[in-house]
């Protein structure tokens, strides 16, 4: 198995403190060995990728004034692919961990997960029922924007920790 203890005081070998393993064996062979983390990586990089567009459109019209309807249809698409990618990444953690969402791994991940999901969620249901002005409504999506820098920056960390643990490194 590949965990080893936490608790205070408790050292691996290196003298550095023990820590869990982000996989054990059995759950990197499901990891390597499911489509799900395939489609992961292509949509995480996708979604980057309206981001940095939608980011541009929506300052442009909070800049100028102009573009509004691009902007908003960014927005729409970059919610589309938030949406699509958290069901995906739903799946591939019951096929690797077991569980649906919440997975010890993964767990503050999908906290936060949670939060950017509910401010891209407020946008759409602002703009649907015309509750906001245009200018809010974009403020409200960089609010959403920012939360998932950080939520995209909470996975890239476990990616790094992934490939570390692979190698073996603490």
């Amino acid at each position: 198995m590949s965990v080893t203890s936490t608790a205070p005081g408790n050292t691996a070998a290196s003298g550095r403190p023990a820590t869990r393993r982000l996989y054990s064996d059995a759950e990197r062979a499901r990891r390597d060995g499911t489509r799900w983390t395939l489609v992961q990586g292509i949509l995480a990089p996708v979604q980057f990728v309206v981001f940095l567009i939608s980011l541009v459109l929506v300052l442009r019209y909070l800049a100028t004034g102009g573009g509004y309807d691009a902007a908003t249809l960014s927005i729409v698409a970059k919610t589309f692919l938030l949406l699509t990618i958290m069901i995906t990444g739903a799946i591939w953690e019951k096929v690797v961990f077991g569980q649906y969402l919440f997975a010890p791994a993964f767990f503050w991940e999908d906290v936060f997960s949670f939060g950017v999901i509910a401010l891209h969620l407020w946008y759409l249901a602002a703009l649907l029922t015309g509750a906001m002005d245009p200018v809010a409504l974009m403020y409200v999506a960089l609010a959403a924007y920012a939360a998932y820098v950080i939520n995209a920056g909470q996975f890239l960390w476990k990616l790094r920790m992934a490939r570390l643990d692979a190698e073996g490194r603490p």
